[in-house]
């Protein structure tokens, strides 16, 4: 059932052509700190990521974003690209998952706030 999982699918992991390509062809440039994988061929024509675990785009980090989409030519494992100090660290899309933001006032929240600038109205 893996086998055939992995012959079909792509969201379940790398499928096998992907991992003959990257066998035959790729080339590894780096690592994040996720663990996803980067490759290119030998002629740096092609660069594509094996993620470690689920497939979500927003996994990848802005650096190396950056590098698969060819904005610049030195993966961040080669040349780390200088953050400044009011950066937050990247964090993947949580929409959909417990984690996910809730504004005040959201029925997803336990305890919703009390609104003091509300009164209901109430017939005389």
């Amino acid at each position: 059932m893996y086998f055939l999982k992995r012959l079909l699918t792509w969201w379940n992991s790398q499928t096998i052509g992907t991992q003959l390509f990257t066998a035959r062809r790729g080339m590894k440039v780096g690592e994040d700190a996720q663990g996803n994988l980067y490759y290119q061929t030998k002629d740096a024509k092609k660069r594509w990521v094996i993620y470690n675990g689920e497939m979500e785009a927003s996994r990848v980090s802005p650096d190396w974003h950056g590098w698969l989409h060819f904005t610049w030519d030195q993966p961040p494992s080669e040349k780390p690209l200088v953050h400044k100090a009011w950066e937050k660290p990247h964090l993947e899309n949580l929409t959909g998952t417990a984690a996910a933001y809730a504004p005040p006032g959201s029925i997803r929240r336990t305890a919703p706030e009390a609104r003091r600038d509300y009164d209901a109205w109430q017939p005389e």
